[in-house]
């Protein structure tokens, strides 16, 4: 464990060096880092040599940032007489020709032996100055002297500083232990615009407005190699100019948030720790430059534990938040451009998924008229209840051929006999984008051997055959594919999730390649950025992130732990996409936005939603309710992303009801879906949900 950290006892200030060297060693060699701030000011002494006598400069600065290495007062002639003061550019010295870099950190190698200097920088020799031995040999004079080596007052810090015999390499020193610095991977920089002077343009303001963008921030070594240690890094947003803290909102909001499992917090609050040398960072700001007198802003990283070391915090370029209209997200993948995109199951004008995928008139997604058996599709009802009964399980019915025969009968020459059964309606064969497939058998169609094979195969059969159905047929190859389906099958359901399946697979590719960015596996914690930007952008809904809660939900539904793999996600993906596609529909987009009441209180079990309509003595009071997404129906389920309602009946009893997808497929005005759960005589009171831990 204590290998993996940072120890701040390894850094310590320039004025804290201090060793004592004996007068009758024949040479050392100082080794040391150091990290010098731009404030100095210079000419300076960094290191001085300190006897009874007084003290002379052993290592210094020049006014033009040179440094220069003195002679050692108990071995050489040409040393600088502690008793005495002289410009540095008068002594002898052997100095460096290029000015010495500052605020980065350098390794100093000073070889002192009895007839030279060397300076050494990075392990290479720079500058090396012969000298006279002031011994005399058989005398005694100077044999006990000892000189001490001080660091001066000057801004810096040094780390790892030795006195190494002669015989040991400078070079292997500056290999051994190289110091830690924080630095921006600009390069990770995401949703940041550069301005032509060089400010960074990051849009930010009002919840609804601002934008998220990203940053990785790095721990390098001296050789800008990445290290791994047990670290959190903390971002607070200062004022460019004078490096003080920028004040809260009008509203009392915190100037820089961070999206922490799909919440956003005070970045102070949230640290993040680093994993592989690397802290990712998303993040949000709040305050604008215009309502700060137009002040620049930037953001400070840092380690907390460690605060005062210049070195283990870093500044970002200046910073000017802006309010402006938030524009669609590009994808590294284009999307086939349609001139409008149409939400297929309400007719409304889709947000942004223009993708290329199914050109679904809204009025060709109308129900297939059932058998009168059929529990789930009631359109010969003039009043549509807001809940069906829930099976438990809408499983295809085994057919036989004289059944499908009579379920789909066709004309001589190949049309529907009955168009208003097929569900299909005359304005639909006229619609734009959509030929009348029910009508007109195209010579490329999926064969009856793939639709029986559908209608009777299990979920993993179904999923194995909508991929290769998506990639051979066209648009409205498919259509007529879950048209049959549905006719075969007596469940509409399977139109929704078979018409959805190009877009949630293509999707879903794209999406997991910006998390995995072609790794296999990926840190959950950096997975679940792009898992809530997606739900927010299929859901239509940017302003209601996701929680901790269903995060941990959705990590349950993956299967994964730390790690998420391309099977686990696939497993989260199929069951999430058809929740946001609920969501977007407008009469549940506003129930699922609001959150005084929460309506829908996120992912829960089907565990939680009956735990919490327990109370202290049993059973609330009937008509008590919530709402869930059921955890067991994953795409290409008929009932993956349906809304369930869980109640206390007037038997005292826990009933399990879905919201009708009625709502879902018919092109008609409906109320919001909370006014049309209390047109329910079982439903009066909307309850709440408590966690099981």
């Amino acid at each position: 464990m204590g290998e993996n950290v940072i120890k701040g006892e390894d850094y310590y200030l320039l004025k804290d060096l201090r060793f004592k060297i004996e007068g009758d060693e024949e040479g050392f060699s100082l080794c040391f880092w150091v990290y010098l701030m731009k404030s100095t000011t210079f000419s300076a002494t960094l290191i001085s040599q300190v006897d009874i006598g007084g003290n002379a400069p052993f290592l210094a600065l020049n006014e033009k940032k040179i440094l220069m290495l003195f002679p050692f007062i108990s071995l050489h002639k040409e040393a600088p007489d502690p008793g005495k003061s002289a410009p540095l550019t008068e002594l002898q010295h052997a100095s460096m020709d290029t000015e010495f870099p500052l605020e980065s950190w350098i390794h100093v190698g000073c070889r002192v032996s009895t007839d030279s200097v060397q300076l050494h920088i990075d392990g290479e020799i720079v500058a090396e100055k012969p000298v006279s031995s002031s011994f005399c040999k058989g005398s005694m004079s100077n044999s006990r002297t000892k000189i001490t080596l001080v660091g001066s007052n000057m801004q810096g810090y040094v780390h790892d500083a030795k006195i190494l015999p002669l015989n040991l390499s400078i070079k292997d020193h500056y290999h051994k232990d190289p110091p830690l610095l924080l630095s921006i991977d600009t390069s990770s920089a995401s949703e940041i615009e550069e301005d032509s002077d060089g400010v960074w343009s990051i849009v930010g303001g009002k919840a609804s407005c601002r934008r998220i963008f990203s940053l990785d921030v790095v721990l390098l070594n001296a050789f800008g190699q990445p290290v791994n240690k047990e670290v959190e890094i903390t971002a607070a947003l200062l004022y460019a100019d004078n490096g003080s803290l920028v004040e809260k909102t009008s509203d009392g909001e915190a100037p820089l948030l961070t999206s922490y499992d799909g919440i956003e917090f005070p970045t102070y609050d949230r640290p993040s720790k680093l994993l592989n040398g690397r802290a990712s960072f998303k993040l949000k700001i709040s305050q604008l430059s215009s309502k700060c007198d137009n002040r620049l802003f930037c953001i400070r990283f840092e380690v907390p534990k460690l605060v005062g070391f210049p070195f283990l915090e870093v500044l970002s370029y200046p910073i000017r938040c802006i309010s402006r209209t938030r524009t669609i997200r590009t994808f590294s993948v284009p999307f086939k451009r349609t001139p409008a995109a149409i939400h297929p199951t309400n007719g409304s004008q889709s947000c942004g998924f223009d993708d290329g995928s199914l050109k679904i008139h809204h009025n060709t997604v109308l129900e297939a008229k059932p058998s009168p058996s059929s529990k789930r599709v009631r359109l010969e009802q003039e009043k549509i209840s807001a809940m069906e009964q829930l099976d438990g399980e809408c499983s295809p019915h085994p057919l036989t051929a004289n059944k499908a025969e009579g379920a789909f009968a066709k004309g001589l020459d190949g049309t529907h006999e009955n168009t208003e059964d097929a569900g299909i309606s005359p304005a639909d064969y006229e619609s734009k984008g959509v030929r009348n497939v029910a009508l007109k058998n195209s010579g490329k169609s999926v064969s009856d051997l793939t639709i029986f094979k559908y209608c009777l195969g299990g979920l993993a059969d179904r999923s194995h055959l909508l991929k290769e159905i998506v990639t051979s047929f066209s648009d409205e190859e498919i259509l007529e594919f879950a048209h049959q389906v549905s006719i075969y099958t007596g469940c509409s359901h399977h139109r929704f999730q078979i018409m959805t399946a190009k877009r949630l697979i293509e999707e879903g590719r794209n999406a997991w390649n910006l998390i995995s960015q072609n790794n296999p596996h990926v840190h959950w914690d950096c997975a679940v950025f792009e898992i809530e930007e997606q739900f927010k952008k299929i859901s239509c809904c940017s302003t209601r992130p996701l929680s901790h809660q269903d995060f941990e939900l959705l990590r349950r539904i993956a299967g994964c732990r730390d790690f998420l793999a391309q099977e686990n996600f696939e497993k989260l993906w199929c069951w999430l996409y058809p929740v946001a596609f609920t969501l977007s529909s407008d009469w549940i987009n506003k129930t699922w936005r609001s959150t005084s009441p929460k309506w829908i209180e996120g992912f829960i079990t089907k565990e939680e939603a009956e735990y919490s309509l327990q109370g202290p003595r049993g059973l609330q009071e009937p008509g008590t309710f919530v709402l869930r997404f059921p955890t067991s129906r994953n795409w290409p389920h008929p009932d993956a992303g349906s809304l369930i309602v869980t109640y206390v009946g007037s038997d005292y009893t826990l009933h399990h009801r879905q919201v009708s997808s009625d709502y879902i497929y018919r092109d008609m005005d409906v109320k919001p879906l909370q006014d049309l759960l209390f047109t329910e005589p079982e439903l009066s009171r909307l309850g709440r949900i408590m966690r099981i831990h």
